[in-house]
């Protein structure tokens, strides 16, 4: 069962789980968009296809706040609101070490080797690399791992994961990006914290939080206080 935040005629918010995908993948594996379909279709007893639309992703194995669009304007102008940075997304992640400084904004480019879904640092000039930026701050740390507040300004593949390694902090459990300190079948510690965007119909602004499980690593941290 995904837990449902928020839903009306045009929007749905949802808790997405670790491990499903965002859509439709090679794998095979159920994905969040045909069971929220397959959701819709039989609460609501809908004859025919359900539409929904992906405003946008979280990886396979990240979990938390994720929305869809359940008409075809709203999705256009979600899709909008993407394109011009007006949906803010806040994470949660617990990495290796103590990032310094305690906060940064933090500006690569970064290439995608489709063959492989990885993802690398590159300089400015190559005319693959796609400029990501994000913003972290420090929240606290427990022995070897500390909890880091990020926020988005850009939305690359795999950004926050490759980002964070790069300057020697990555994320616990993150088998493609920090292999050297993670151990195999460590679930990975980022989290979509928090989402916020203005309504595409009724243009209101809204904001929907939802807090990591209470499992290692996440609950080393005193994650009622953050915001």
């Amino acid at each position: 069962m995904i837990p449902i935040l928020y839903e009306d005629n045009h929007v749905l918010v949802v808790v997405k789980p670790p491990n499903v995908p965002s859509q439709e993948d090679e794998s095979g594996d159920p994905d969040m968009l045909t069971l929220l379909k397959r959701d819709i279709k039989e609460r609501y007893q809908k004859p025919g296809n359900v539409f929904l639309a992906l405003v946008h992703r979280l990886d396979r194995p990240v979990g938390g706040v994720m929305m869809f669009a359940k008409t075809s304007k709203a999705a256009s102008r979600l899709s909008e609101e993407v394109r011009t940075r007006n949906i803010h997304k806040r994470y949660l992640a617990v990495v290796h070490g103590r990032p310094s400084p305690d906060a940064a904004r933090l500006e690569h480019y970064l290439v995608k080797n489709n063959r492989t879904n990885t993802v690398t640092v590159t300089h400015r000039q190559d005319p693959m690399g796609k400029l990501a930026v994000l913003h972290y701050e420090w929240l606290a740390s427990n022995g070897p791992y500390s909890l880091v507040g990020v926020t988005l300004e850009t939305g690359r593949p795999h950004q926050i994961r490759v980002q964070l390694a790069h300057i020697g902090c990555p994320i616990f459990g993150d088998q493609r990006y920090g292999a050297n300190m993670n151990k195999i079948g460590q679930q990975i510690a980022l989290w979509s914290h928090r989402l916020s965007f203005t309504h595409p119909v009724k243009k209101e602004r809204m904001s929907f939080t939802f807090p990591p499980p209470d499992v290692t690593p996440w609950n080393l941290f005193h994650l009622e206080h953050v915001q």
